[in-house]
């Protein structure tokens, strides 16, 4: 059985090590965020992040259960070879960073739309990388 996807051996290292270096970083941020809307106590999180103050606990704890989950997302399926399209899914969920940037905006909270760009950057970076240039194959 032949496979499409693109072997590490036909990939240049280089580039290979930067999508994995995209792929932590996604990951990275994803899941503290996640942790951080989770487990930090309301209060606490409303001084560093206004709008959780403002929304019912229960959303702002499903966000960060999107974000946890996400952020896995990023990296699990590609470290563990199983299902690794997921990875690629996952990227393109979090494009759905576009409307936290239409949300902030609303808001009045540009200061933080350079972090979303961050976010959808890595997000696309991946998608390119694991969808396109180097797809890891599944075991």
């Amino acid at each position: 059985m032949s496979s499409t996807a693109i072997t590490p051996n036909t990939v240049s290292k280089p580039l290979n090590i930067s999508i994995w270096i995209f792929q932590l970083l996604g990951a990275g941020v994803f899941v503290m965020a996640g942790v951080m809307k989770t487990m930090i106590p309301i209060d606490q999180l409303s001084e560093m992040m206004p709008w959780t103050g403002q929304y019912p606990l229960s959303f702002v704890h499903f966000l960060g259960l999107v974000d946890f989950a996400g952020g896995l997302g990023l990296i699990l399926p590609s470290l563990t070879r199983i299902a690794p399209r997921l990875t690629v899914i996952a990227a393109v969920c979090v494009l759905l960073q576009l409307i936290a940037i239409c949300f902030h905006s609303s808001r009045g909270e540009f200061n933080v739309l350079p972090v979303n760009a961050v976010y959808i950057s890595l997000a696309l970076l991946v998608l390119w990388g694991r969808g396109k240039k180097a797809p890891i194959s599944s075991r």
